[in-house]
Order: structure tokens, then sequence, then C-alpha cells
């Protein structure tokens, strides 16, 4: 019996987790050097291996295929967390958790090169963040190409329009399910610029969608926001390099910067059949962000031309257009109830641990009052709508 079953369900999002010689077989040897100098061997594991991370890592392959560990797989499949989880590196065993999670399909993003590349997209080396870029999108491809289940998202830097151009015909013509672009404006131009329009017009045409997720706390808030003159607050593995109260607090801040860009600089009106996902962005925000597009809408559409441009409301593009993955911590009821059915999509983010161990329960308490085809649409429909081609 799988964990969940009776219902069709779609995941929109889970990762890899990558080991310390994640690179070896793709990247250069300046690529592999620089993953492991900069691989944090504390991120994910739980505070006992922290001192013996070395060790860890050196037996996690002969702790996966040993009888003990298999003989537990169904019974500790939401127990397991980050690297200890069945299939967090392994995509044969990813096969098998999803058979386990009973889900029709997963959303595979990176997680550590996620806060690498967000890192060398706000510096000075381009020439290392493509290249980081383009071997993680092979890895990715790679992994997800033995089970049509396994759903493989790209990375597409924005610092460079003409590159960035290239990347995404590759990631495209390569098998790419999704393109996942930065919520933060490169330095030298918008997220909206005109020089990307080739960009949405390939994913437009191949039917697969464009991503923002979850990335790095210290674009989120300015560093100095943590001294406060009181002991460094520990996140959810014990470390000090994740998200906390506060910065969750200003996480929605990036998704309404880039979507309000991509909004009013017509991107979505001249691309209307292009999919937009905000995944591990959290959703409260939603309903009070609709609003607020529609009010700047009334209060400058008189004497901004690129707003008389819109045969829309700016919150129909987001009904039409956008979906979104709530936390299982958040009333997602209420978000429904508010915003529209058509707008999000459950999400386990399987394998780590702020996933939680019971996701799927979590989000049937917040629903339940909402009738039985929306919350078809919030398990399925809305992310069938996101993906397009990408399902078929």
């Amino acid at each position: 019996m799988p964990y969940i079953e009776n219902k069709i369900v779609h995941d929109a999002d889970a990762h890899t987790m990558e080991l310390p010689n994640w690179f070896d077989d793709y990247g250069s040897q300046k690529i592999q050097k620089a993953f492991r100098q900069r691989f944090d061997g504390y991120k994910g594991l739980s505070l006992e291996k922290q001192n013996s991370t070395e060790l860890y890592f050196k037996n996690i392959n002969k702790v996966h295929k040993s009888d003990k560990y298999k003989e537990k797989n169904k019974e500790e499949l939401m127990v397991r967390k980050n690297y200890d989880a069945l299939g967090s590196f392994n995509s044969h065993d990813r096969s098998e958790a999803l058979d386990l999670l009973g889900v029709e399909s997963q959303l595979i993003f990176p997680t550590s090169p996620n806060v690498w590349l967000e890192s060398l997209e706000h510096g000075d080396d381009l020439s290392m963040l493509y290249e980081v870029a383009e071997v993680t999108n092979r890895i990715q491809i790679d992994f997800c190409s033995n089970d049509k289940r396994l759903l493989p998202v790209t990375y597409i830097p924005l610092a460079d329009i003409d590159e960035s151009i290239k990347i995404a015909k590759s990631a495209i013509r390569s098998g790419s399910s999704a393109l996942l672009i930065p919520w933060a404006c490169p330095k030298n131009h918008s997220t909206s610029h005109i020089g990307f329009d080739p960009i949405w017009s390939m994913a437009e045409e191949a039917g697969i969608p464009i991503l923002f997720h979850v990335g790095s706390s210290s674009f989120v808030l300015p560093k100095s926001h943590a001294m406060n003159g009181m002991p460094k607050v520990k996140d959810f593995h014990g470390g000090e390099e994740n998200f906390r109260s506060i910065s969750y607090m200003a996480i929605s801040s990036g998704p309404m910067q880039a979507l309000s860009l991509l909004i009013l600089d017509g991107v979505l009106e001249r691309h209307p059949n292009l999919m937009f996902g905000v995944i591990e962005l959290g959703s409260v925000w939603v309903p009070g962000f609709m609003r607020q597009l529609d009010s700047a809408f009334e209060a400058f559409s008189r004497h901004e031309e690129r707003l008389q441009d819109l045969s829309l409301k700016p919150s129909e593009y987001i009904s039409r257009q956008v979906r979104v993955t709530p936390y299982p911590t958040e009333p997602t009821g209420w978000v429904i109830e508010q915003a529209g059915s058509d707008i999000f999509m459950f999400s386990s983010d399987y394998p780590h641990l702020e996933g939680g161990r019971n996701p799927l329960a979590r989000f049937e308490k917040a629903i339940k009052d909402i009738n039985e085809k929306d919350q078809n649409k919030f398990y399925r429909l809305n992310f069938e709508s996101l993906m397009g081609s990408a399902l078929k």
C-alpha cells in the first residue's frame, strides 16, 4: 500500500541530494574541485553525523544497498530525510520511492547546485555560472532519463541574455521538463527584458513551464537582519545556513517581484500559453498580491502605456498562467477560497526535511471543506495544466 492511494496526485516539488562527487563524471576538473571545496557536508545531515561527515559519505552507497536499509524502505519512506532517504541520490532507487509514494509524477530540482548557481548569478565569473548550469542540467536530465515519471528541472541563468538563450535551447532539446530561473533580477537588466522573449517563445512552443524556486536565504534579507545581539538561530537541520522564521516572513518578496515584472511588462500577455510555477515559496501571499496587482493597474493604467496594452486584469494572468505550491503548514483551504481553485498544487519536497513526515495528511486536513472538484485541481489538474507537454 503506497503512501498516497485512491487518488491521482502529482508532486510539484522534489529534489536530488548531491554527494560530494556529484560532478565527477560530468564536469571539468575546475567544476569538480569547486564543488568539493564549497560542499557543506553538514547540510542535510542529522546532528550525530556532523562530526563524521567524510566517513558518512564514504559509506553511504553501501548503507543504501544493505539488506538492513532495504527492508525498511516502505516503513521509513517518509521518516528518512535528505541523504538518508530512498532515492535521494540514486535514480533507480528514486523509481522505487515513487512507487511507494504513489504519485503519478515528480518534478526533480537540484539542491546544492541551486544555491551555488544563485550565488554565481550575482557574481562576476559568468563563464563559471553558465558552465555549472550546463553541467547541472545534464546531470538532472540523466537522473530522470530511466523513468518517465521523473521530470527534470534545468537551471537557466539570466545574467547574460545571449548565453541564457543558448542554454535554454540546449536544455529544451536535451529533454528538460521545466526551466528554472532566478526570481531576483540580474545585475544589469530586468527579468522581463525584451531580450528574453526567445526563451519564453521556446518554452511556450515546447509546452514546458518557467519555474521559480526557493534558494539561498542570503538573498531574501540583508545580512544585517541577523545581527541582533542575540545567539544565532539554528535552522531545520541544526545548522545556520537555511531559512528561519524571519527569512520565512520575507520569502514572498521574491516571487512577487518577479511576477510583477513579468505581468506588468507584458510577458504573459505576449505569451498567453506560457505557464509559470512558483515552487516552495509559500502561498499565503497570493490573495493579497492579486489584489495589489489590480490596485496598481487601477492607479497607473491611465498614465502607463504598458498597462494599457494588457488585455486582462493583472490578477487574471495569475489565474490563467501561474501555479503555486503552498507549504503544508499554511491554511491552504483559506488560500484557495480567497484566490481561486485554479492556482495551487500539492508538493512533498521529497526528500527534504522541510517537507515533513506527513504532508498529505496536513493538506487533506487543510482542504477538507473544499469540494471534490477543487481538491482534484489541487492534487492533479493544476499540475497538469502547468506541465503541459512534459507529461505526454
